[in-house]
């Protein structure tokens, strides 16, 4: 009729290892694979949890040879007695046998199968292997295969350790995991433990005053939750990354990411509420965002409307067509080549071939300044300079500043013909800002569960600067001026935004990237069939995107840094008959400016360099710094009546010398107390 199977895993081995994510505080917020965990040996079975699989699944485990007519009848009258499944009627060697050798289905002759191995196991092995090799093959939901693998996805623990009321909610997960996994029904799950305390006390596989300490305190889940529909696109993303960074998984890992929770969930809700709303109006059924460090790392990542619709993650995957967002590039070239922001241009026709680029508007506009053309996109403007300036050197820069995709050799790349992901031109704006190239990370660490595999340094070595001084100063100048007077202003904040918008032909595109102080944000709007927006342009839907994420993730608690304290200006002592120093400050650390050929070091703080000295650069950005020298030799700094020191103290920037008046010192000493900047940590 039938073969018996010998041989045969109790859980295959070529499942694929288990990843936990976690996000940069170390909470878990998603699971991938199949966890696997360490298999349990029939001497050393974890009492209470061996006990309450016993008393719910099969109270007669040690009487029987395999199959048990008395447990079969006594489940049938419970059940229909409680009007509900209190009891299984099949043995743990029936279950073992099924889960081992046989199909889900239910045949007679499966049935009958299944008793015919449960009798040919109870033969060859003790009780005791029977009930750990079925700990170590059924299934606990959340992905969970064993045991020893639910203790460690549910509890952080092995299975080992676990306590009479985490055994009795694993114990009662085998006959539902997936419906009752306490990661989706904690509720659920735990109705279930206390009906198998209740049998343990029943059968006297726990004694009353041990149920009730187990009911008293329920189990603390550490599982990490359903992933979000939104989460999914970032879950992705640290998957793919934690394979290219060790190779295939060896075993369960856990990574901890560059993830903030807050962000990410503010993301997705900006990003879905409008797209319902003036999305909908406009034609745009898809959008990204991603908000990440000066220093690249990525805070929050939405890849698209809907994760359970369509995986395409349109932040690192969608090659789209940058629009004026490539303008950037040529005019870096532009200022690195000699030109400033009040260098004279002219929005003139232009022709090339049979080429005539022209503007938003169709209008031309004469004579302006470099900056003007850069803040209201002139398209007649990029492509003279392109032209001017040659493929060559645009292209270089592109590269130093992170743009990977090849693009076309067609005069038409000056207004962003070619393609670029919003992962690439978001890293290129960060770069901008800190005249570093910015390579974007996810992942800071990934561990097994008994060493490290990869450790992200906490600082990595800086790279040669991409722009002269003055040309990452005339750089930041003309992004400030996008968002001041340019195209976008839908952008604005109550502080320094700079960025620049992107729009392409027949708004098929319309992007719009801005950074502030303390991080990078880009965004996308478009749709998937390349169709046109209704009069969508990157300061327009992009830009009121942009805003609205940006001014609400102030009030979460997600800033690598804090922005700028607003103290006023403190009393300063100048050397007399010495003039005060005005101008445009490059950085050359957070207590070294450079104005003209002049460097000033501020009074009362010792500087730093790298992420903090780019952020400095970006508050001073296009404002005049007024410096007066003081006893000491050092200058006393004040921008729009902030006494500089003071905000670089306030803020983490620096430390204070041995020199530092009283109240630079109590500056500091907030700083250190709310764990800001060189003091986060400590």
């Amino acid at each position: 009729m039938f073969q018996v199977p010998v041989g045969g895993g109790m859980q295959p081995d070529a499942t694929p290892a288990s990843l936990i994510l976690e996000s940069r505080d170390g909470t878990a917020f998603a699971a991938r694979g199949v966890l696997r965990g360490d298999a349990i040996e029939a001497d050393k079975l974890p009492r209470p949890l061996a006990d309450a699989i016993v008393a719910i699944e099969d109270r007669r485990f040690h009487d029987h040879l395999g199959v048990d007519p008395r447990g079969l009848i006594r489940a049938v009258l419970r059940n229909a007695e409680a009007g509900r499944a209190r009891q299984g009627a099949s043995t743990i060697t029936q279950q073992l046998a099924r889960l081992s050798y046989l199909s889900q289905d239910r045949s007679l002759t499966r049935k009958i199968q299944e008793a015919v191995i449960a009798f040919w196991l109870e033969a060859r092995l003790s009780k005791e292997e029977i009930l750990a090799r079925y700990l170590n093959s059924a299934y606990f939901g959340a992905g969970a295969w064993g045991a020893d693998a639910a203790a460690r996805r549910y509890f952080g623990k092995g299975a080992s350790e676990l306590s009479l009321g985490e055994a009795a909610m694993l114990a009662g997960l085998v006959r539902a995991p997936s419906s009752l996994a306490p990661n989706r029904n904690p509720e659920g799950a735990w109705r279930r433990a206390e009906l198998v305390l209740s049998v343990m006390q029943e059968t006297g596989h726990a004694t009353p005053e041990a149920v009730t300490a187990a009911r008293a305190a329920p189990p603390v889940l550490r599982a990490p939750p359903e992933t979000s529909t939104g989460r999914g696109y970032f879950a992705d993303w640290v998957e793919a990354e934690a394979r290219r960074l060790i190779g295939p998984l060896p075993v369960d890992l856990s990574v901890r990411t560059t993830l903030d929770p807050a962000l990410q969930d503010l993301a997705e809700k900006v990003v879905a509420g409008w797209l319902d709303g003036e999305g909908k109006r406009v034609n745009a059924s898809q959008a990204a965002l991603l908000a990440m460090t000066h220093d690249g790392a990525v805070l929050a990542a939405v890849g698209g409307r809907d994760y359970a619709t369509s995986q395409f993650n349109r932040v690192t995957q969608a090659r789209r067509q940058p629009g004026s967002l490539f303008k950037l590039f040529t005019y870096a070239a532009a200022l690195e080549s000699g030109m400033t922001p009040s260098t004279t241009v002219v929005d003139q026709p232009v022709r090339i071939g049979d080429w005539e680029p022209g503007n938003y508007g169709d209008r031309f506009l004469g004579p302006m300044s470099l900056k003007d053309a850069f803040a209201h996109s002139v398209n007649t403007v990029a492509v003279q300079l392109y032209t001017q300036l040659g493929r060559r050197r645009v292209l270089d820069m592109a590269r130093k500043l992170g743009l990977r995709s090849e693009m076309p050799d067609a005069p038409a790349v000056s207004l962003g013909a070619g393609e670029a992901t919003l992962l690439e031109m978001t890293s290129a704006f960060a770069a901008a800002a800190g005249n570093r190239a910015v390579e974007p990370y996810i992942v800071r660490s990934v561990r097994a569960r008994d060493r490290a595999l990869f450790t992200r340094p906490d600082t990595m070595p800086g790279g040669a600067p991409i722009l002269s001084p003055a040309a990452q100063q005339g750089l930041l100048e003309l992004m400030l001026a996008v968002v001041q007077n340019g195209t976008g202003t839908a952008a604005r904040l109550d502080r320094p935004v700079a960025g620049k918008t992107g729009t392409t032909q027949d708004s098929r595109d319309a992007w719009f990237i801005g950074m502030t102080a303390d991080v990078v944000v880009g965004v996308w709007v478009g749709n998937d069939d390349n169709s046109p927006m209704r009069n969508v342009t990157g300061g327009a839907l992009p830009a009121r995107i942009w805003q609205d994420f940006v001014r609400n993730a102030d009030r979460a608690k997600t800033a690598e840094a804090p922005m700028p304290a607003t103290t006023p200006a403190r009393t300063a002592e100048p050397a007399r008959g010495a003039p005060p120093v005005r101008g445009v400050a490059n950085v050359v650390d957070t207590a070294t400016l450079r104005i003209g050929n002049r460097a000033l070091q501020l009074t009362g703080v010792i500087g730093m360099r790298g992420e903090y000295a780019r952020q400095l650069a970006l508050y001073l950005a296009g404002r005049e710094v007024v410096c007066e020298p003081v006893s000491d030799g050092a200058h006393r700094c004040n921008v729009e009546g902030r006494d500089l020191s003071d905000v670089v103290l306030f803020n983490g920037g620096g430390r204070a010398s041995a020199d530092a008046a009283p109240e630079l010192r109590r500056s500091e000493t907030e700083a250190r107390e709310a764990g800001r900047g060189v003091w986060s940590g400590q």
